[in-house]
């Protein structure tokens, strides 16, 4: 993936990176992190219990003022990730502003970036970089450790532009979905049907975040912001097929359990992104209405 047109600004960024202290919160999962908190754990030889209990922890806090320590190290950590991941959600902002003017006549509302390190705390509570990246509708900001791309390339031999960039993508399609009330609508349905139909639900919310992504790429070329190269898709492919829940549970387990899926197969995600890359007709991209689940 070449730049032909970067976008540096850093308008809607806010680099967190090395510091430490704040208020807690509920607990804040989704994205393209989810049950990723807990897989990474089991991959590195952790105890996952020790990483809830350290975000229960800060939940419990109830946004108590904390004494903000900075360490100048972990300040500058990931400075290439950083500075790439900036330029991809640059780029997204300026591919979803023309979509929602040109193709839904509205207007679109930029979010925020958050590099950090460790751990966060947002609108919808702290968190572990063990979760993996996420979108907070609360404070309509994304939120992503930089050594999240590390992980990907070297755990989950998923290396390469594309798929980092992907990454970034499909955190800005979440924010998407919350400017067309899509995620509300998703959301307000807990409780009142049975878990496993919501999560099929919110695997369904998942897989339009990846089209969403495959359809950033798309246009992002068609306007002359990227030029893609050979491998690029391939790179995005492995990236969808590493953070499958299938194979994210059979690398934790040895087995799946599909009933308990929340954001789609390897083979799902992999539909969803391709289809948005290949067509970046945001029209085929309800995947509410589809069948290929």
């Amino acid at each position: 993936m070449k730049w032909l047109n970067r976008n540096d600004s850093t308008s809607n960024f806010e680099d967190r990176r090395g510091r430490s202290g704040g208020g807690g919160g509920k607990l804040a999962l989704g994205g393209i992190g989810g049950i990723i908190m807990i897989v990474i754990a089991l991959l590195m030889g952790q105890d996952p219990s020790q990483i809830l209990q350290q975000v229960l922890s800060d939940n419990m806090n109830g946004g108590a003022a904390q004494t903000e320590v900075v360490d100048p190290e972990k300040a500058r950590a990931y400075e290439e990730y950083k500075d790439f991941t900036l330029a991809v959600f640059n780029s997204c902002n300026d591919v979803w502003e023309r979509v929602f003017a040109e193709e839904l006549g509205q207007q679109y509302r930029k979010p925020t970036l958050v590099a950090f390190t460790d751990q966060v705390t947002s609108a919808c509570g702290g968190a572990s970089s063990a979760m993996g990246p996420f979108y907070c509708s609360g404070d309509e900001k994304v939120y992503i450790d930089m050594s999240f791309f590390r992980e990907l390339a070297e755990r989950f031999r998923a290396p390469g532009d594309l798929a980092m960039a992907y990454v970034t993508a499909h955190e800005v399609g979440h924010h998407v979905q919350h400017l067309l009330g899509v995620t509300d609508k998703v959301h307000s349905m807990r409780g009142r049907i049975s878990e496993k139909e919501y999560n099929q639900l919110s695997v369904r919310l998942e897989l339009q975040a990846d089209f969403y992504g495959g359809l950033w790429a798309h246009h992002a070329a068609k306007l002359g912001i990227i030029q893609l190269e050979d491998g690029d898709l391939e790179s995005a492919m492995r990236a969808a097929e590493a953070i499958g829940d299938d194979a994210l549970q059979k690398a934790a387990q040895g087995y799946a359990v599909p009933d308990s899926f929340t954001h789609g197969s390897s083979e799902q995600r992999m539909y969803w992104f391709r289809l948005g890359f290949t067509t970046g007709d945001i029209k085929l991209g309800d995947t509410f209405a589809q069948s290929k689940l």
